[in-house]
């Protein structure tokens, strides 16, 4: 089992059960997903980091920036600046999948929990 967390996020990873593998946390929530699930949310929010990794340095110091991102099943905000950056994803239900979920990170949370969530993958 793999376990991390820190204020205001918790990442945890538990091969052994079948159905949700995986759980994830902010401040005063968590959701256990599936391991498609959980890849899902990892791809998206990679995707959304090396996006703002392209345009980072052409913000100026005051300015604010909003990303989203839409694959498969997920929907991903990243929104701050160059320097402090919170995100907000929303997990929509499908036929195979019967629930939906929405939750969020504030910056620098969001920073340290996707820092986190990459680690848990490789």
């Amino acid at each position: 089992m793999i376990q991390q967390e820190g204020p205001g996020w918790r990442l945890a990873h538990d091969s052994s059960r079948n159905d949700f593998p995986f759980l994830i946390g902010g401040d005063c929530w968590a959701v256990e997903l599936s391991e498609v699930e959980a890849m899902g949310l990892r791809t998206l929010l990679v995707e959304l980091e090396n996006q703002f990794k392209k345009i980072r340095d052409q913000l100026m110091d005051e300015e604010f920036i909003t990303l989203e991102l839409e694959q498969r099943d997920w929907w991903g905000c990243l929104d701050g600046s160059r320097d402090r950056w919170g995100l907000q994803v929303m997990l929509s239900s499908t036929d195979e999948q019967r629930r939906g979920l929405e939750v969020a990170w504030p910056a620098p949370t969001a920073q340290a929990f996707l820092a986190a969530l990459k680690t848990v993958w490789d």
